[in-house]
């Protein structure tokens, strides 16, 4: 199995930058792909950005491209998501996901982390 601790969530205001962590333990060397989904309340999850673990691919949902950047530090088994240009609709719980195959859906999800960007 793979352990994720999300954390960096908090309160910014409109226009202001906030960066995620996840950091995953356990089977890390099964990791395929990380993703940042978040789930507005009473809604379904929707994704937000993903990585490879290698690195060479990055996947960003429409409403997030150009303001969100993710990324990986394969040394610290952890990937970030820096969020720039936060708007008040980015307020939400934000949750790392991991697959361990490109075919797969994800397998392991964190804990979640709010967001709350006040206007």
């Amino acid at each position: 199995q793979v352990q994720m601790v999300e954390s960096g969530g908090g309160l910014v205001q409109a226009g202001g930058s906030l960066s995620l962590s996840c950091a995953a333990s356990g089977r890390t060397f099964s990791i395929y792909l990380m993703g940042w989904f978040r789930q507005p309340p009473g809604k379904e999850r929707e994704f937000v950005a993903a990585i490879t673990w290698t690195g060479d691919s990055t996947y960003y949902s429409d409403s997030v491209k150009g303001r969100f950047a993710i990324s990986r530090d394969n040394t610290k088994n952890t990937v970030y998501l820096h969020m720039n240009s936060l708007k008040p609709e980015d307020t939400d719980v934000y949750y790392c996901g991991v697959k361990t195959s490109r075919n797969r859906e994800y397998d392991y999800w964190g804990q979640g982390t709010q967001v709350t960007v006040s206007s």
